[in-house]
């Protein structure tokens, strides 16, 4: 994000956003597509990608998951952590890239992140890293902004009348995130969209009630895009095996070098 002083005017302009009746009600709608999509987390190991000011990662400590928060910024690593003193909640924060995660291989049972691919440099690396921690079985779930959207359209313009946020922010389709998934070996099991209103805390209140119903159906027309996807346990078996043969063949080798 830059400075402290950026960062610190994000962290304003999230508490103003979620103070306004189009940021409660887009909040809501998003975070409930979300849970929708990740299921139960209890007792579950979850990495939240990306995590901000810890507001979702704190959900789903509430919810009953073992929460491990990642932000590239120290700032909101810190706002994070001022955020599980004032709620009591238990994060495990941690300051690092998405494009580089640094935790083991099989390390959580979900990784979620939300709007983290649009501002990465490396969207591509940032799936595979998320895929590579990511338990055999495990679910991966993303938010994104979607391109066919009045909100992208809205953003688009800002960007190019040089708002720093949305100058270099990536919007993407259902189509393009569906093949990043699957880039990193992923099964998709669900892409649905929400937030298929303008940008209007009128508009947002007369249609949130058929917001998710036209979600179920299209992801056109959505500014927030949602994939859900596993990862194969036969291809980390197969993995597995194949490093393990990989590893013995060596031995081997290593073995019948030294007998000459």
């Amino acid at each position: 994000m830059g400075t402290a002083q950026s960062t610190e005017g994000l962290t304003e302009s999230y508490a103003k956003w979620r103070s306004s009746r189009l940021g409660q009600i887009t909040d809501a709608l998003e975070q409930q597509l979300l849970f929708e999509l990740l299921g139960s987390v209890a007792d579950k190991t979850l990495l939240d990608v990306g995590c901000g000011d810890g507001a979702l990662a704190s959900d789903l400590a509430r919810r009953g998951a073992i929460v491990t928060g990642l932000d590239a910024d120290p700032t909101m690593i810190a706002a994070a952590r001022r955020r599980t003193e004032i709620e009591d909640t238990r994060l495990h924060l941690v300051e690092g890239q998405a494009e580089r995660l640094p935790f083991n291989d099989a390390a959580f049972d979900f990784v979620v992140a939300v709007t983290v691919l649009c501002f990465v440099r490396d969207a591509e690396r940032a799936i595979a890293e998320m895929a590579r921690v990511l338990k055999p079985g495990g679910r991966l779930v993303i938010g994104e902004l979607g391109w066919w959207s009045l909100w992208a359209a809205h953003r688009r313009i800002r960007g190019w009348l040089g708002d720093p946020t949305w100058r270099t922010a990536m919007f993407r389709t259902a189509t393009e995130l569906r093949g990043l998934v699957r880039s990193a070996g992923l099964d998709v099991v669900e892409i649905r969209g929400a937030v298929h209103y303008p940008p209007s805390g009128f508009a947002a209140q007369l249609l949130a009630a058929i917001d998710l119903w036209l979600g179920r159906r299209m992801t056109f027309g959505a500014a927030f895009i949602v994939v859900s996807a596993t990862k194969p346990i036969e291809k980390a078996s197969a993995e597995s095996h194949q490093d393990h043969t990989s590893e013995r063949n060596k031995n081997t080798v290593d073995s019948v070098a030294q007998a000459l």
